[in-house]
């Protein structure tokens, strides 16, 4: 296993007991990320009006489209340790 997909598991574990809650788009952002890294670009369909949360998530993975899994997995363990 590579030092990277190491230190991303551990700031997957690590998100989980942050000092204090994240505002909303840095929820959004670590979310994105993280489905960008374990998942590759969204394909997921759009979801409608009425879902604006599932919304605002599928705008933020959107938003990481073309970024390489290894790249979405540094940004997110980088993310993460500037909230710890």
């Amino acid at each position: 296993m590579s030092d990277l997909k190491t230190r991303f598991e551990a700031a997957v574990a690590n998100s989980k007991n942050l000092n204090e809650r994240p505002d909303n788009a840095t929820l959004l952002k670590i979310y994105a990320l993280y489905k960008q890294a374990t998942t590759g670009d969204n394909a997921d369909k759009k979801p409608g009006f009425g879902d604006m949360v599932g919304r605002a998530k599928w705008d933020a993975w959107n938003g990481c489209k073309g970024t390489s899994s290894d790249d979405a997995m540094q940004q997110y363990v980088d993310l993460i340790e500037s909230l710890s």
